[in-house]
């Protein structure tokens, strides 16, 4: 976020020197006409003048659509992260993970190794070990790649709203059972 804000204050500031430019050479531009009148060097001018003018605008419109895109998709960003948050809260749920579980869970599947969660939880690593062992069986997953890949699944199954996500973790717990076939 900080470098996209210092891209966007460097741009302004380019696209502001190029505008005080742009009327430093239209006011130029009109002064030599007042004073000399028309000759090919001053037109050749004026039509310098009026395409500076013309690049601060296109510029200018540019600078907005490209941070409102930028903005957009920070948006959806957030929307998609606070999405699959709830849709591992929902799982948890459903599966009944304890808080000392769901909390090595996550860890787990932000990437931590065992003796990084054990560290960090201030646990032994057979604890770790144990309580993951848990969560693989409660989520009917026999190792660490098929949790992840349980929830990468149901991410590209379809998009994510609030009812799906509870559905998704009843029918993910169903097939993982064997109650579903398909």
């Amino acid at each position: 976020m900080r470098r996209e804000k210092g891209w966007a204050t460097g741009l302004a500031l380019v696209l502001a020197v190029q505008a005080f430019c742009a009327v430093f050479f239209v006011a130029d531009v009109v002064v030599d006409f007042h004073w000399v009148g028309l000759d090919l060097h001053h037109a050749f001018e004026a039509v310098v003048a009026l395409a500076l003018v013309a690049g601060v605008i296109f510029g200018g419109l540019e600078m907005r659509r490209t941070l409102e895109r930028m903005r957009r998709a920070e948006a959806a960003l957030s929307l998609a992260s606070g999405a699959f948050g709830q849709m591992i809260d929902t799982y948890f749920e459903r599966w009944g993970l304890t808080p000392a579980e769901g909390e090595v869970a996550l860890l787990a599947l932000k990437g931590f190794e065992v003796s990084e969660i054990a560290g960090l939880r201030g646990a032994a690593n057979g604890t770790v070990r144990a309580q993951l062992a848990r969560v693989y069986a409660k989520a009917g997953v026999s190792n660490r790649t098929q949790l992840v890949c349980l929830f990468i699944e149901d991410l590209l199954d379809s998009p994510l709203t609030g009812a799906d996500i509870a559905q998704k973790a009843d029918l993910g717990a169903e097939r993982r059972s064997g109650a579903v076939s398909g």
